[in-house]
């Protein structure tokens, strides 16, 4: 598995992200405003990497390039985030592994991340809606200001943006008008740590 910057990576992932959204693909100059970055060359050169990672290739069609985006590499399977104590019914694709390319996990094992199917739209605002699937690093802290999965009380889960307040939690939805949820440290367990999205296709 080819090692990805992090530059490589955010490129990856806005492309994908605005290939879904907007049904065809971005523009190098695109990329670049988007990145903060004035040179095209520079997008030019960290898609050229990408391509000879296997995850994107480009085709000359009537004058102008176009960006495809490429499974290239292994498949690993993702186990679903363990809920413990929080019923539900869920959908058959979700009581299996979640396959996904490797890349998409960057740094991170397999061993280490879970999926989670989120669970309402607090998260809208960043682009991170209701039914989608995120990527959870395992992990049982946070730092400010973290999407975090998190269980209250033995009773709710939720996916917020996680700060410290004293001797409480609060977890904070992504539109800063939304509801925030203020808990004593002692009624949250921390499960994990958002780094990645999948959505389905409607």
């Amino acid at each position: 598995m080819h090692t990805q910057t992090r530059r490589q990576r955010e490129v990856l992932d806005f492309i994908i992200r605005y290939t879904e959204s907007h049904g065809y693909r971005p523009s190098y100059q695109l990329i670049a405003r988007h990145l903060g970055l004035n040179s095209r060359s520079g997008i030019a050169r960290i898609v050229h990497d990408l391509e000879t990672q296997g995850l994107l290739t480009r085709r000359h069609e009537d004058g102008h390039f176009h960006i495809d985006i490429g499974i290239g590499g292994a498949i690993v399977e993702i186990e679903w985030l363990d809920v413990p104590n929080i019923s539900g019914d869920k959908e058959d694709w979700e009581k299996r592994p979640l396959s996904i390319p490797e890349f998409m996990l960057g740094g991170y094992g397999a061993s280490s991340v879970r999926a989670f199917r989120v669970t309402d739209e607090a998260m809208a605002a960043d682009q991170i809606c209701q039914d989608d699937i995120a990527l959870i690093e395992l992990r049982d802290f946070a730092r400010d200001g973290q999407p975090v999965v998190a269980v209250l009380s033995k009773s709710q889960i939720v996916l917020r943006k996680f700060y410290r307040a004293g001797a409480d939690i609060e977890l904070c939805p992504a539109d800063e008008n939304g509801e925030i949820i203020r808990i004593a440290a002692d009624q949250i367990e921390l499960l994990g740590i958002y780094r990645g999205l999948l959505r389905p296709m409607v």
